[in-house]
């Protein structure tokens, strides 16, 4: 669109619609990680530790973007 010479706000407007759309995906990611891999973990035992830390930065930065 941009370099078709689309109207600024149409292209601001798709941009904003793909950005919502990556938010969704990841945080249907990070909701099957946390069902999934963390689950996992507790069942394993030590490495729970470890793999909370990884949820929480991973959480961070989605919280951040």
């Amino acid at each position: 669109m941009a370099t078709e010479d689309a109207y600024c706000i149409d292209v601001l407007t798709q941009v904003a619609a793909a950005s919502r759309a990556l938010q969704s995906v990841a945080l249907l990611l990070l909701d099957d990680h946390l069902r999934h891999c963390l689950t996992e973990a507790a069942r394993a035992g030590p490495n729970m530790d470890a793999e909370v830390t990884e949820a929480s930065q991973a959480i961070a930065r989605l919280v951040r973007s």
